[in-house]
């Protein structure tokens, strides 16, 4: 399909880009954007040619610099329900794709831009970058998940620090919390996050799976729970393809051929 908001590029590595589009608006996530959104991410799911998703920002200024205010502010409290259910299902979808999933924020990642950034699974920052989750300014709150979210990651006493002052943090300082992965100079940053997914998509992409698998669902259990669903995904490892030639490589000592699925 074609898409107003975004630009998606396939890569011949078994990489795909996802762009956010909308840079006169700082790439600000309108309801329309996570429709499409939703409907690049769940296409790339089902590409057997895609092992690896980065998402960024049109420009040089934002990654997503928040929900688009000026639609916000006409908003019902049922259509305020509506967007907050629709980023939902938009970031559980991001979660739980059985591909890893890249942020490269190269700018603002501020209120629903941090939601998003907070559903991927590494999120690498150019060092100008600035994170938060300002929405207390606006007599709101994180609605699209950065209440649950940011906590996990963050931990609760810093997560409720920033919701309650609405402070944004440096690249720097979101890399000494936890809140990114990595910090680059903003001219390295993409060529940073496709090295990184290149290396990635040459893993063993049911193993990947199964380790997303693993902590997603692992989170919401009880741990003695968590620890035999572990179980349950490593067993079926042994099922793999991958799991006989990564083992034959070990022993052989040579790199190992892993299963692609493309083609």
């Amino acid at each position: 399909m074609s898409y107003q908001n975004l630009l998606l590029d396939h890569a011949a590595d078994g990489i795909s880009r996802i762009t956010l589009n909308r840079p006169q608006q700082h790439n600000s996530l309108c309801p329309a954007t996570l429709e499409e959104l939703d409907q690049a991410f769940s296409t790339l799911g089902q590409c057997r040619q895609t092992r690896v998703i980065v998402l960024t920002g049109a420009g040089d200024k934002a990654f997503a610099a928040g929900g688009d205010v000026a639609r916000m502010r006409q908003a019902s409290p049922l259509q305020a329900r509506a967007i907050a259910l629709l980023a939902a299902r938009l970031f559980e979808r991001i979660e739980t794709l059985p591909k890893v999933v890249l942020a490269a924020i190269n700018g603002y990642a501020l209120g629903g831009g941090c939601e998003l950034a907070l559903a991927c699974d590494l999120r690498l920052a150019a060092d100008h970058a600035q994170l938060g989750q300002p929405e207390i300014n606006l007599g709101i709150f994180p609605g699209w998940g950065g209440t649950q979210r940011l906590p996990r990651l963050i931990g609760v006493s810093r997560a409720k620090r920033l919701m309650f002052t609405g402070e944004r943090v440096s690249a720097q300082e979101a890399l000494n919390i936890g809140l990114v992965d990595e910090v680059v100079p903003s001219a390295q940053l993409l060529d940073r996050t496709e090295e990184l997914a290149r290396q990635l998509a040459d893993k063993p992409q049911t193993a990947l799976a199964f380790i997303k698998q693993a902590v997603h669902n692992g989170m919401e259990m009880d741990r003695d729970r968590a620890i035999r669903y572990e179980a349950e995904l490593f067993g079926l490892c042994f099922s793999h393809p991958d799991r006989a030639e990564g083992m034959a490589a070990f022993f052989d000592k040579r790199p190992p051929c892993w299963l692609r699925t493309e083609g």
